[in-house]
């Protein structure tokens, strides 16, 4: 499969500057999708945490899994273009290693459960193969 950029990802998921958190889908499956965020120095919320020592902050992490989780029920389950999904949860969070400039986030989305417009996900989160974050998201898809 050929890399997706971000103009693919901006085709699935609403999401804009500067709250997009992620860049490109690297590999995708029918309930499983691979995404990349680059994770640089200019980012805009490295300016507050921490100063001096950036760290890149647990609920943007999240909220890029939850971003590469849409990603893959709107493509997967021919979600209707334009219709925007909704983080309706995120159980078994853990976070085992901080995310610093430079590194390159990998988040591997896989579907677990669908039910009606629920969706239900495991996405974990790596940086250069180690694992530094986990967690089930679920999204709720409006009719």
């Amino acid at each position: 499969m050929k890399e997706k950029g971000i103009e693919y990802i901006k085709g699935l998921i609403p999401n804009r500057y500067p709250l997009l958190l992620i860049d490109r889908v690297l590999e995708e499956r029918e309930d499983w999708v691979k995404v990349l965020k680059n994770v640089t120095i200019d980012e805009p919320f490295f300016v507050g945490h921490f100063p001096g020592e950036p760290v890149m902050p647990g609920s943007l992490i999240l909220e890029g899994m939850a971003q590469a989780a849409g990603v893959l029920v709107a493509r997967s389950m021919s979600v209707r273009k334009g219709k925007i999904g909704y983080l309706a949860g995120v159980n078994r969070a853990r976070f085992h290693k901080p995310v610093l400039p430079g590194d390159r986030l990998i988040y591997e989305a896989r579907l677990t459960k669908a039910r009606g417009n629920f969706y239900h996900l495991e996405v974990v989160t790596t940086v250069e193969g180690e694992r530094v974050a986990e967690a089930v998201i679920s999204l709720a898809m409006p009719a």
